[in-house]
């Protein structure tokens, strides 16, 4: 697999609501098998360049390229096939509260693969085994843990094999057991090649499973670099950010 392959290339991106200028010309690269996350102030638009992405905003210019093609100006109906192949972990889970766990992590499958009911079941065992969750096929989102919420949001949208994952404040709300075992699942993933953007808040987080770290400042990608380099940065910025979201984590 080639590192250098970009699978996802954001180009100046633009976006105001109402007179809030959120976006002045983001630009942001991916590429194949890597995890970067993104990191930003509130109100600075994270989730709303992860939601650009799959046609949930549309920027107001700027250029969203997925494995070559422009995404910005594509149809609902275009963006349908775009979004098999970009999950995204919403940041409450998102599942269906009618739909059993095994009802929710097989929905996608129906809805968008020729897979035989066999092969659906058995994918689905395949997912409930890695978030660990073996077993909890017939519950009930109501019936389970905000951890296990959260792990079957992640199991629902890498169900697909998607090329690129969207994180949204994955670990938002969790414990430190509970994120633990979100980050392990993720890192499993990530071992299995996974590409993806993380947006959270958690830098220690993003610390132990990212490749680089990206921080959006006054409406543009302030910096994008290695965690090595992030750590030793002497940029005033980003180490203000990172103490104090330290200190927010003791």
């Amino acid at each position: 697999m080639s590192k250098e392959k970009v699978i996802l290339k954001i180009t100046d991106l633009h976006k105001a609501f109402g007179d809030k200028q959120v976006h002045k010309g983001v630009s942001l690269s991916l590429k194949e098998g890597e995890l970067i996350a993104l990191f930003g102030g509130s109100g600075t638009g994270k989730s709303v360049i992860l939601r650009s992405i799959i046609g949930l905003e549309k920027p107001d210019k700027g250029s969203i390229v997925f494995e070559g093609q422009e995404i910005t100006q594509l149809s609902e109906k275009e963006l349908v096939r775009i979004r098999t192949q970009i999950g995204f972990v919403f940041q409450n889970g998102a599942l269906f509260d009618s739909l059993t766990v095994e009802e929710n992590l097989a929905y996608p499958l129906i809805e968008h693969t020729n897979l035989s009911n066999k092969e659906i079941s058995e994918r689905v065992e395949e997912m409930l085994e890695m978030i660990d969750m073996k077993g909890s096929n017939k519950l009930l989102p109501a019936e389970l843990s905000g951890g296990m919420q959260k792990r079957t949001g992640l199991a629902r949208a890498t169900i697909l094999r998607p090329k690129v994952i969207l994180f949204d404040e994955p670990t938002a709300g969790l414990d430190p057991v509970n994120t633990k075992r979100l980050l392990k699942n993720i890192k499993t993933l990530k071992s299995r090649g996974m590409t993806g953007i993380f947006v959270t808040h958690d830098i220690p987080a993003a610390f132990e499973i990212s490749d680089r770290i990206a921080f959006l400042n006054d409406g543009k990608i302030h910096v994008i670099d290695t965690i090595e380099n992030i750590q030793k940065s002497n940029d005033s910025f980003v180490q203000s950010f990172i103490s104090e979201a330290m200190g927010h984590h003791e």
